[in-house]
């Protein structure tokens, strides 16, 4: 080949490559996948949904135990107290209509909100009364209560509403109903309370944020 015919076919085989649309180092190694230009999908901009911005609705905190700390003595005995006393078939069944209604609330919501179906009792709430209420502790720093002081206490924290009146025949129903409930309730052995408190399957970890085999060094 003479000198003046080689740059010719030099451009010639150039000009082929782009042709073909290739960029020289495909070229060199148009057999190796991690060549494509196509982007591997783990490494897509859409975000993994379990990532969303959407908050988990088992995240938001129980209503039933939301709130500020409160005064102790708005929910504790008073000197002297003595409770109404009245038929006890009566009091139930006046007890169970308070039981659900919202218009002891400010914030509508009422105790059946929370219990429905034993909803939302710790295990200790089987124990009796007085004894230890993680709420009454975390918020009026209180270490055991009665039941008609965690009945006030219910009143004041999650339902955001006055303490009813001591010696009044509304909390005496309250806390006849509430007793009751107590009689029927069996804590559940081995099982987080709250089925919340499982893990969100969410936190797993995405598949694609495993390395790209592509990425390996050859």
């Amino acid at each position: 080949m003479n000198a003046q015919a080689r740059p010719l076919q030099l451009a010639l085989a150039a000009s082929l490559i782009l042709g073909l649309g290739m960029a020289p180092a495909q070229a060199a190694n148009p057999c190796n996948p991690c060549a494509a230009k196509a982007k591997n999908p783990c490494a897509a901009k859409a975000k993994n949904p379990c990532a969303a911005k959407a908050k988990n609705p088992c995240a938001a905190k129980n209503p039933c135990g939301a709130g500020a700390r409160i005064d102790p003595k708005s929910i504790t005995r008073p000197a002297g107290y003595k409770p109404y006393k009245g038929d006890a078939t009566a009091l139930l069944k006046d007890g169970e209509k308070l039981w659900n209604d919202t218009k002891l609330s400010t914030n509508g919501m009422s105790c059946n909100t929370c219990h429905q179906g034993h909803a939302a009792f710790e295990a200790g709430f089987a124990k009796p009364y007085p004894h230890f209420v993680q709420m009454a502790k975390d918020q009026a720093g209180l270490k055991k209560v009665h039941l008609d002081e965690m009945v006030q206490a219910c009143m004041v924290m999650p339902m955001a509403a006055k303490p009813l009146v001591w010696e009044s025949r509304e909390l005496a129903a309250l806390t006849a109903y509430t007793g009751q409930m107590q009689k029927t309730f069996k804590p559940a052995k081995g099982k987080a309370a709250n089925p919340c408190a499982a893990k969100n399957p969410c936190a797993a970890k995405n598949p694609c944020a495993a390395k790209n085999p592509c990425a390996a060094k050859k």
